[in-house]
C-alpha cells in the first residue's frame, strides 16, 4: 500500500507545481525555459507548461487510487484502465508542455 500513496503523493505534487506555475511562478521550470522567455510572455507559457504538469500529476493519481482498488478488490481491470488513463494522461500534459515551450521559448531545448 505504500507504492500506492508514494505515487499519488508524486501526483499531488505535481498539480502543486503545475498550479504554481499557472499562476506566473515558473521558477520550478528549467532555468533555460526561464530566460528564453519573454516578461510579456510569462503568465501564458506558465499556463501552458502548468496545465500540463496538472494533468500528468491527476493521471498518476487516477492511476494510483485505481492500482490500490485493484489490490482491494482483487479486479485487474483496474490496474489495465488506470495504465491507459495514466498514459493518455501523460501523452497529453506533455503534448500541451511541448506546445507551450515550442510557441513562447521557440524550442524545447
Amino acid at each position: 500500500m505504500g507504492g500506492f500513496i508514494f505515487s499519488f503523493l508524486i501526483g499531488v505534487m505535481c498539480i502543486i507545481l503545475g498550479a504554481m506555475n499557472m499562476r506566473g511562478n515558473i521558477s520550478s521550470i528549467h532555468s533555460y525555459h526561464r530566460q528564453r522567455v519573454s516578461e510579456e510572455d510569462r503568465i501564458p507559457f506558465g499556463k501552458g507548461v502548468g496545465l500540463g504538469t496538472v494533468i500528468v500529476g491527476a493521471s498518476v493519481m487516477l492511476f494510483s487510487i485505481l492500482s490500490a482498488l485493484s489490490v482491494l478488490t482483487g479486479n485487474d481491470i483496474f490496474v489495465f484502465v488506470g495504465t491507459g488513463l495514466m498514459i493518455l494522461g501523460m501523452v497529453i500534459g506533455l503534448a500541451i508542455s511541448v506546445r507551450a515551450m515550442m510557441k513562447y521559448n521557440k524550442g524545447v531545448f
